[in-house]
């Protein structure tokens, strides 16, 4: 079973959606980040097409100052997992089979940065307007919110001062992964990306 999940993994990540996709010489620059398990997608917290800090703002965060950055990096994953697995080490057996089986609400994990650039760790995109906003629409659409059409912010659980999670609508599960959601939001953008990327370097390989 495992093997056939690569071999799936690998040969769907291989063939590409939106084969026609060009990156364009100007656009919006948007960039995927990755801590070499799961990704996130980074994009500018302000312009004329989305205010993220409407859904994520400073205030939310144990030190508000972060609320000043101008890019928020935005990923999604199982709830349990999120918040009882900060590190590889707390991970217990339990806690993978309820995520990979689809059990239990997702999170999304939103943290502010200021002025990032490509490295190892992200890789830069620009996208057109029309893009851009396809792809915002897809993540705004994956908050939960409550019944004044606000964010709900899970206060105090983040990993560090600069990022907060999110209740989040949609489900998790080996189909849909962080990275496959990731690779969603890309595809409904527009962008050319894997049919099926339920693994970073699913996602990576095809922006080096």
């Amino acid at each position: 079973m495992p093997l056939a999940y690569f071999l799936f993994a690998l040969i769907l990540g291989a063939i590409p959606a939106n084969v026609s996709w060009r990156e364009p010489s100007q656009g919006i620059t948007i960039f995927v980040r990755t801590n070499g398990v799961h990704t996130w997608i980074v994009m500018p917290k302000t312009n004329r097409y989305v205010d993220w800090a409407t859904y994520a703002p400073g205030a939310h965060l144990r030190d508000p100052r972060w609320g000043n950055g101008n890019y928020v990096a935005i990923g999604y994953g199982n709830r349990e997992f999120y918040l009882n697995t900060p590190t590889w080490g707390d991970l217990s057996l339990r806690t993978a089979a309820a995520a990979l089986f689809g059990r239990g609400p997702t999170l999304l994990h939103v943290e502010h940065d200021h002025n990032p650039h490509p490295d190892r760790w992200q890789r830069a995109i620009k996208v057109t307007p029309a893009q851009y906003q396809r792809l915002t629409a897809f993540i705004r659409g994956r908050f939960r919110l409550d019944a004044q059409g606000r964010t709900i912010p899970v206060l105090g659980r983040g990993y560090n001062t600069n990022d907060m999670f999110y209740e989040a609508n949609g489900g998790y599960s080996f189909i849909l992964t962080c990275n496959e959601w990731t690779g969603r939001a890309l595809r409904t953008a527009g962008i050319r990306m894997g049919l099926w990327t339920p693994l970073e370097q699913s996602i990576m390989w095809r922006l080096d």
